[in-house]
């Protein structure tokens, strides 16, 4: 039996990546120890480092006025480090709230500067939206402007790139990074937690402006300051090399499928084969309005809540993990990133359409 492991992070890594790490753990590049036994300053790491900057720069396609950053923490600790580096912009920010992490984003923010919420999420005929740009504006005078395009607890992705003139755009791009095309040209910065769609927990990778690392309070950690990170090549204290080697693996992983291009097709395959599942039945209702529906995570909910206890075990049993929706939406939630192969949303359209039938 297949096993397809739905959850939304840490998120599960493409098997490819998984099986050269495990031939590796012991033995790695002929050093004759594990990648996470060397030095972060030696030149085999050296390379490794150099190698998964080059890869993703490739396939972002990162202009060179960019610098990409690896460094500890996940996405949360950027929710502190954004508005430290960019104080002297500013004495307040602005933000785009769509869901739970952009919520996060806001409460954090706030202990280091005004941060002010110009627009959220409404309902309208049973369906959640996204407050359109034509109902808000963006301020001239703020910092920089915060927004997460795709909102994994809530199930809701932004497609449109919201339009902030000379004020930095940022993103959180914690779950949707690397799973279509973007313009990094179109923000200031834009940060990941990994364990997503780059790798494990604890990494992030920000990618900044060279025209914003001259904006940090002089309080600002030195190991989340843009600028010193920068000049560091991200080793200004040492970084978490496994994860970083093994995010390396994912971007190889991704070069071989076609880039990013063939990934956002595959993605968008996989997400229109799930919906479809859901609006086609009487048991399985998402509430997202269509054009927000996120491609990386699927919530719904069965009409009979009563089965839903009944749902997961049977789930489970047939090697579909990972289904339980979030705690404060309650429901259930498949999280398809990359790694999630079709074949795996095949086979969990085939048992909610099984379960239909029986249980429903």
């Amino acid at each position: 039996m297949s096993i397809y492991n739905f959850s939304p992070g840490p998120a599960a890594l493409p098997q490819a990546v998984l099986k050269k790490a495990q031939a590796e753990l012991l033995d790695w590049n002929g050093q004759g120890t594990s990648v996470m036994e060397v030095s972060h300053r030696g030149k085999p790491f050296i390379a490794v480092a150099d190698k998964a900057e080059a890869d993703l720069r490739q396939l972002l396609s990162v202009p060179d006025n960019y610098k990409v950053l690896f460094l500890q923490g996940g996405g949360r600790a950027q929710f502190f480090a954004v508005p430290l580096n960019l104080a002297k912009r500013g004495d307040f920010a602005q933000h785009l709230v769509s869901g739970q992490w952009s919520k996060g984003a806001v409460a954090e923010a706030s202990k280091y500067m005004r941060s002010d919420v110009v627009a959220s999420n409404y309902e309208k005929d049973g369906n959640i939206f996204v407050s359109d740009p034509s109902m808000w504006s963006v301020d001239p005078n703020a910092a920089y402007f915060h927004y997460c395009p795709n909102e994994t607890v809530d199930g809701i992705e932004i497609s449109w790139v919201p339009k902030t003139g000379d004020v930095p755009l940022v993103a959180d791009m914690s779950s949707n990074i690397l799973s279509k095309q973007i313009n990094i040209a179109d923000y200031g910065i834009v940060y990941a937690g990994a364990q997503k769609n780059i790798g494990p927990s604890g990494l992030a990778v920000v990618i900044v402006r060279d025209d914003l690392l001259s904006y940090s309070r002089a309080d600002t950690p030195a190991i989340y300051d843009y600028a010193l990170q920068a000049k560091k090549d991200s080793m200004y204290n040492t970084p978490p090399t496994f994860s970083w080697y093994l995010a390396g693996l994912v971007f190889e992983w991704l070069l071989e499928q076609g880039g990013i291009q063939n990934i956002e097709a595959m993605n968008a395959k996989k997400s229109l084969t799930l919906y479809d599942c859901i609006d086609s039945s009487s048991l399985y209702t998402n509430h997202v309005a269509p054009q927000y529906r996120s491609r990386m995570n699927v919530g719904f909910h069965l009409a009979d809540t009563s089965l839903n206890d009944a749902f997961l075990s049977a789930a489970d049993k047939a090697g579909l993990k990972a289904l339980k929706g979030h705690r404060d939406v309650g429901g259930m939630r498949a999280s398809i990133y990359n790694a999630m192969p079709l074949d795996g949303v095949v086979a969990l359209t085939e048992f909610m359409r099984e379960f239909e039938r029986t249980k429903g």
